[in-house]
């Protein structure tokens, strides 16, 4: 059997550990400020980063799941590259009938049972919302970046991107609940180095705007619909 000398395997070993030093991991913090006093929640902002110099090709990302459980999908918003594709499986003891037509992919998955899954896959960058023509309390959100590099915050607002080639960045964030035009005012260009960089920190402000939406034929949801499902 060939085998790699003991010197060999070291100098890739060495250069290996040498490459991965090099790349930078960027770290901070989002400060989400809601009207209510009582809702300091700061999950769910998409934060990345995007070369200005020479854009690395994001290739699509392993499969990822929305499970519908208890009238809800879980997890609430997806971060994914472009190519990736999304699986909806239904784990509730009644049908759904997923559906998105507010900006992003377009797309309708007709009623299924429980037990059932669906799978879209989602190739364009933008952010797509996504409901149950059912049940119009469910919602969800799946926003495609260019970009390898990219993070959701936690609950706490912390986020951590690893493994960014040094170079200079656009930083850009995205939050359901934030206005258009602030999301756009954070906008800013970052010089990435080697190692740890400076933590960000950013700070954003709830709209409190309204989140009804129509159903999938652009009508509004019955009143006090009696599910029959």
């Amino acid at each position: 059997m060939w085998r790699l000398s003991p010197l060999l395997t070291a100098a890739i070993l060495a250069w290996s550990s040498l490459a991965t030093a090099q790349d930078g991991t960027v770290s901070g913090r989002v400060s989400v400020i809601h009207r209510s006093k009582t809702d300091r929640v700061s999950a769910d902002v998409v934060v990345s980063l995007t070369s200005t110099q020479s854009p690395e090709p994001a290739p699509p990302g392993p499969m990822l799941r929305f499970v519908q459980k208890n009238k809800r999908f879980t997890p609430h918003l997806l971060a994914v590259t472009p190519g990736t594709q999304i699986e909806f499986p239904n784990q509730d003891p009644f049908f759904h009938d997923v559906f998105s037509i507010y900006r992003g992919k377009p797309f309708d998955l007709g009623l299924y049972e429980s037990g059932a899954v669906r799978r879209v896959r989602f190739t364009q960058p933008g952010v797509s919302f996504i409901f149950c023509n059912i049940h119009p309390e469910m919602s969800a959100a799946v926003v495609v970046v260019r970009t390898p590099h990219f993070a959701i915050s936690s609950r706490d607002g912390s986020f951590q991107i690893a493994h960014v080639p040094p170079g200079r960045y656009k930083l850009e964030v995205w939050s359901e609940s934030v206005s258009e035009e602030e999301l756009n005012s954070q906008s800013r260009e970052l010089e990435i180095a080697s190692g740890d960089n400076p933590s960000i920190q950013l700070t954003l402000h709830a709209s409190g705007a309204s989140r009804e939406h129509l159903n999938k034929y652009g009508e509004a949801y019955p009143p006090n619909n009696p599910e029959k499902y």
